[in-house]
């Protein structure tokens, strides 16, 4: 009797548990489908939604079915973008300085004011530099007396450039003290300009010269580099008007947007595989970091100033004509070129004396964040970096006026119900001029959680720098994409045409395409494509490549002001109009559409292309050490066949069960993410994509399959070690491609 009564107490007890089990796994499950995979969009091309598995209901939509596109673009508004720039650039904001933290803080109470569900701000404390004293550049007689002594500061051609905060010209990061020395003239200072001289002067020993060189065609960290590997005891850099005017300018700033000849172009020195702050590499520039010396970190040892061409050509035509100068050396200054060394008058040095200190300071980045209504954690990121050497009109306040529109159009979307199907974050970077310091501290901090949930990151450093075209560089995976985003903007040159039509008649590539290049560095995507795999694009309006412009006229300098940007850059703000539209819309696709809109064969046929550069360039050399393309070939191969078969199959599929629709976008976020190899680049340790990378020779500059291009570069048919490295490099890059075509393979489609 005990015995049964027991036993049934212990099956009610059973079957109590059983049924509160299964209606907790059930609500588990609901929530899940809810909170995590419940679909808010999907393609016109898919059919209605099944009931034969987790379904998405009713929550299945057209894309953009609710008009979110049309209702963006008619609310933002080229006025405010205007009034966001004059604000942004009506005092200097120097990272590291009291307006840092003071626009840090504007930006984060506009993003809280527009409606966005956060805004944070991360500070760092980091190394940054600044001159301490005048920084001078000098032209001493042959008693040492000063013949001639370089501006201090750029001459103020209107009212606002004689303000107290603006900082002297000066190069961050420069080596400090006094030289002097015989003056050589070396043209842009690349490393094929240091080839040329040894060639035309193979008994010139640059040992205790100093180098002058002209801005252009590389970073300028790249250029110091090469002056202390060939023994320059200093480096004074000039823009030369060859490089930042045109043959036609008849005036100058502020007449027209032509550089006038006392302006100098500021900048970083700090070239490393490592951007970010130099002390911490790897690692986030918190209080408990642990910091190296600077003596250990890579920056210049040497003194490096800039000077406006006025200046320079004081230098430049007492030089002395000992060897021939290659006639694409000789610039745009009305004097005869000369190499030296030294100058006419045997007994008269260069001087230089340097006053520039490192120094810890406190940056900041601020953070806006809109959380996704069905995917919170998949993450849509928009950055533009908030620092500038003075006013920064163009570089980057074009950039943070757009982004603040566009948020602000967001802002108002959500306050009016809508809200994204992922999450979107803003991104207002600190102390890029330093060398991407902020965002990378950033990326270093929380390289955990980006590396998994980013779905992309979209740059606006400069929205428009000339009044020409859209510009764009970006891994592969997004062409599709901006393409598509930009037949759907207004074109702001020329009536009923849209922004792509213009675009492809500017710089259409030879594929019938607008170009679009490669990545390379420079600007706040680096830390993103080539640390974590994000994928990664940046978006600009610039002057017409045919100008041969190394870059728009008054870069870095004390002219690049609101005056300068509303009378020549963009009169009218269409132009930053087009940019931020075009901006928000590749956000709202990829925050939105069901499926991530990625595209693998646009990425398979770029490997298959740059491997056929690299064959060009090294096939025939390779060949006679017995290495070839195979392995890398089949592996091609199998990434256009895994491409092609997951894109046929993904234009089938059926948009009704949730789990597979976030296992595809899972596989379509780690294409990318399967070119990273954690041992990173020969040499270049934090640059870990194998598909591209900064070049080894100029940081600007994009290199596809950087590894192998930076092993073969120079290479000698005797150096086994370095043919070893090729051999190596090889091999990774067939092993990667391989790894990057089974993220597509193996899924039940």
């Amino acid at each position: 009797m005990g015995y049964g009564r027991n036993t049934a107490v212990s099956l009610d007890r059973y079957f109590l548990a059983l049924i509160l089990g299964v209606v907790l796994l059930v609500g588990f499950a609901i929530g899940i489908l809810i909170g995590h995979f419940a679909i808010s969009k999907t393609p016109s091309s898919a059919p209605p939604p099944q009931q034969d598995g987790p379904s998405c209901g009713a929550a299945c939509k057209e894309p953009d079915a609710d008009g979110i596109f049309d209702k963006m673009v008619a609310e933002m508004k080229t006025d405010n973008i205007k009034n966001y720039l004059r604000r942004l650039t009506s005092t200097p904001h120097l990272a590291g300085t009291p307006a840092d933290l003071t626009n840090a803080e504007y930006v984060r109470d506009q993003w809280l004011e527009q409606g966005l569900d956060s805004a944070t701000l991360y500070p760092y404390d980091v190394l940054l530099a600044y001159p301490e004293a005048d920084n001078l550049v000098q032209l001493l007689d042959e008693d040492g007396e000063v013949n001639f002594t370089c501006a201090i500061k750029e001459r103020g051609l209107r009212e606002e450039e004689d303000s107290e905060d603006i900082v002297n010209p000066f190069n961050a990061y420069s080596g400090s003290g006094t030289v002097e020395g015989d003056l050589v003239y070396v043209n842009y200072g690349r490393d094929i300009d240091f080839d040329k001289l040894e060639e035309i002067a193979p008994d010139l020993n640059l040992t205790g010269k100093i180098l002058i060189a002209r801005y252009g065609k590389i970073f300028r960290g790249n250029k110091a580099l090469h002056a202390e590997q060939y023994g320059a005891v200093g480096l004074i850099l000039y823009s030369d008007p060859a490089d930042y005017a045109a043959e036609d300018a008849t005036d100058v700033y502020p007449d027209s947007w032509w550089l006038p000849d006392t302006g100098a172009q500021r900048g970083n020195l700090h070239v490393s595989d490592h951007k970010g702050d130099p002390l911490t590499p790897g690692y986030p520039a918190k209080d408990y970091a642990y910091r190296t010396s600077v003596e250990d970190s890579p920056l210049p040892t040497i003194p490096v100033h800039p000077i406006g061409y006025g200046d320079a050509k004081m230098f430049l035509r007492e030089l002395t004509s000992t060897y021939p100068i290659p006639e694409d050396w000789k610039g745009g200054l009305d004097i005869e070129y000369n190499i030296g060394p030294g100058f006419m008058n045997p007994d008269r040095k260069a001087r230089m004396e340097i006053h520039t200190t490192n120094q810890m300071r406190k940056t900041y980045n601020t953070i806006g964040f809109i959380r996704g209504a069905v995917e919170p954690d998949r993450y849509v990121l928009l950055g533009n970096h908030r620092d500038a050497w003075i006013f920064g009109a163009i570089d980057p306040s074009s950039g943070t006026a757009a982004m603040l529109e566009l948020s602000r159009a967001f802002g108002k979307l959500m306050k009016d119900g809508w809200r994204p199907r992922r999450s979107i974050m803003f991104c207002s970077w600190g102390a890029e001029e330093y060398g991407l310091i902020g965002s990378s501290e950033w990326v270093e901090e929380f390289a955990k959680n980006l590396g998994a949930r980013s779905v992309a990151y979209i740059n606006v450093d400069i929205a428009v720098s000339g009044p020409y075209s859209l510009r764009a560089k970006s891994t592969p995976l997004l062409y599709k994409a901006v393409y598509r985003a930009a037949q759907k903007i207004t074109s702001p040159e020329e009536a009923g045409k849209t922004l792509y039509e213009t675009w492809l008649e500017r710089i259409g590539g030879n594929d019938g395409l607008p170009s679009i290049t490669n990545l390379g560095s420079g600007s706040d995507f680096a830390p993103f494509a080539y640390q974590i795999g994000v994928t990664a694009l940046d978006l600009s309006y610039r002057e017409n490549p045919a100008l041969g412009l190394s870059s728009y006229p008054v870069y870095h300098s004390v002219y690049e002001t609101f005056y300068l940007f509303e009378k020549f850059i963009d009169p009218a703000f269409r132009r930053s109009l087009a940019v931020a539209q075009l901006w928000g819309e590749v956000a709202r696709d990829l925050a939105e559409s069901v499926i991530i809109p990625f595209d693998c064969n646009d990425y398979a046929e770029q490997l298959e292309s740059s491997i056929g550069d690299l064959k060009g360039h090294y096939e025939s050399k390779m060949k006679k050490k017995d290495i070839d393309f195979d392995a890398i070939d089949a592996a091609v191969g199998a990434f256009k066949s895994a491409a092609k078969i997951f894109h046929e199959k993904l234009a089938g599929m059926k948009f009704d069960n949730a789990m597979e629709i976030r296992q595809i976008n899972d596989q379509l976020m780690s294409v990318e993410r399967a070119f990273i190899d954690p041992l990173g680049l020969p040499n270049r340790k934090f640059l870990r994509h194998v598909v591209y990378a900064p070049s080894g020779t100029n940081y600007y500059a994009a290199s596809a399959f950087p590894g192998i291009n930076d092993a073969m570069y120079k290479i000698e048919d005797d150096d086994e070690d370095q043919w070893n490295v090729v051999r190596q490099q090889m091999a990774v890059a067939a092993f990667t491609i391989e790894s990057a075509a089974t993220t597509m393979m193996d899924v039940e489609l």
